[in-house]
């Protein structure tokens, strides 16, 4: 496709907003909590920030290299910075991995849908063994997480159907700053519990004895994984970048965006838990059976600040699943639209029927269906794996050296600096030699780590 017949973000925030809704999900407001609370606090929060620094941001700028260089959907755009290589297969191999990944994500969405409606029918009330007993009855259930998993699969196509201006721009600019403040309100009340200094200790001040290389690398794949890099979704929203955008300041500007709210996500939630003695370290049931009897118990008090805590923080925890649902949908529609030359709607539609099918299919492997599971292993599990510990590192680690040994350094140049009108000098050498060195060693880190090799 023409670069001047493809579609370009209106303005620089909407490119901020998206990507970052794009980056910010239920990683960050999720996961990064209960790592946070598994690995030692302040100190794992420093490490994180810093492997952002030397991991996540040159990563980034690497595939907004590729992606702006194209101008094109994330399989092509590698084929056209790649040449007729066997390294333009990353690209197919990273759309693969979005359109797998939004197939599992989907039920996840859907959960938090789910509890946001029981949140505001007063359904989350009762003593530790009922929330385990809600949860694992409605996660094995074949009808209700089908159909929450079509709620907001349907709320995503509304969305991506209208294009990256009329579409996701416009939701971005609407979802992302309600986000913030919901957040900023749940901090506000979750610190104004008593006890809760407790909680802001364990998260702010740095206990350097709890410093291990489980902890940094720990920290290391948090990194990865938050940003959403090698899922195609930052490649393909870079190639809507006016040639005028300023990578390296976006990539910043969203690694920032990024970390403050997985901060905020602690603040949020270590106040309330410490304040009533429980350790917010309990994995990834966290947000679906420890939060709800923690904002019940921490507000206790004040039943009526507890319902409505817990229905802005399932609202919150919605919104950033919807944000990232939009980019890893519009990685699968732009290559349909493009590739199989179809509009925009009809590719939207096509991505959403076939990962909501992927989606149904991982929800029944959770108990409904005991044959979608393969040695015992639930489908959804399986997914989860595949995509997230295999796929991910390799997609990463071969746009790394992509970019860093393959593609023509003044190409490389060229975008990072807008082909001269930025300046490049120290800054650009100093980004290569990430990208060419340190972040191919931290990925191969990563994917020994998850897999105990080290």
């Amino acid at each position: 496709m023409a670069d001047k017949e493809r579609a370009k973000f209106a303005s620089k925030l909407g490119v901020i907003l998206a990507t970052a809704g794009s980056a910010v999900g239920l990683g960050n407001v999720w996961r990064f909590p209960y790592m946070t609370g598994q690995n030692g606090g302040a100190v794992f929060i420093l490490i994180y920030i810093l492997c952002v620094l030397l991991l996540g941001i040159p990563c980034m700028i690497s595939e907004f290299i590729i992606g702006r260089h194209g101008h094109a959907n994330t399989a092509q755009a590698y084929r056209m910075i790649a040449g007729r290589s066997v390294w333009s297969l990353i690209g197919y191999m990273s759309v693969l991995t979005g359109f797998l990944i939004t197939g599992y994500y989907a039920v996840v969405s859907g959960w938090c849908l789910q509890y946001l409606w029981a949140s505001l029918i007063g359904h989350l009330q009762g003593d530790p063994e009922y929330f385990k007993t809600y949860f694992e009855e409605f996660s094995a259930n074949p009808v209700k997480p089908v159909f929450c998993l079509t709620l907001i699969m349907l709320m995503t196509y509304l969305i991506v159907k209208n294009g990256i201006r009329d579409g996701i721009e416009k939701a971005s600019k609407l979802f992302m700053p309600t986000l913030f403040i919901l957040l900023l309100v749940i901090v506000v009340s979750s610190c104004m519990l008593p006890g809760a200094s407790k909680g802001v200790e364990f998260l702010l001040k740095p206990d350097w004895s709890m410093i291990t290389s489980d902890v940094f690398l720990s920290a290391l794949g948090q990194s990865f994984y938050s940003l959403s890099i090698a899922m195609g979704c930052i490649c393909t929203y870079a190639s809507y970048f006016s040639r005028h955008t300023n990578l390296t300041k976006s990539a910043v500007q969203i690694g920032l965006i990024d970390s403050f709210v997985a901060i905020l996500a602690g603040l949020m939630i270590f106040p309330a838990a410490f304040s009533v003695g429980i350790n917010p370290d309990s994995g990834p049931s966290l947000i679906f059976i420890t939060l709800p009897n923690v904002f019940q118990q921490a507000f206790s008090g004040l039943p009526v600040i507890g319902y409505v805590i817990s229905f802005m923080f399932y609202a919150l925890l919605t919104l950033a699943a919807l944000t990232s649902l939009m980019s890893l949908v519009e990685v699968s529609t732009a290559f349909c639209e493009e590739e199989m030359h179809i509009t925009r709607k009809e590719a939207t539609l096509l991505v959403v029927i076939s990962t909501s099918i992927i989606g149904v299919l991982c929800s029944f492997s959770l108990g409904a269906y005991d044959g979608l599971q393969l040695m015992g292993t639930p489908l959804f599990v399986i997914f989860d794996f595949v995509t997230g510990q295999i796929f991910l590192p390799i997609v990463g680690f071969l746009t790394c050296i992509l970019i860093g040994w393959f593609v023509p350094h003044r190409i490389v140049r060229g975008e990072f600096t807008n082909w001269g009108t930025l300046y490049g000098g120290t800054l650009f050498h100093f980004y290569l030699l990430l990208v060419k060195y340190v972040c191919p060693i931290c990925i191969i880190f990563i994917f020994l780590h998850q897999f105990g090799l080290i």
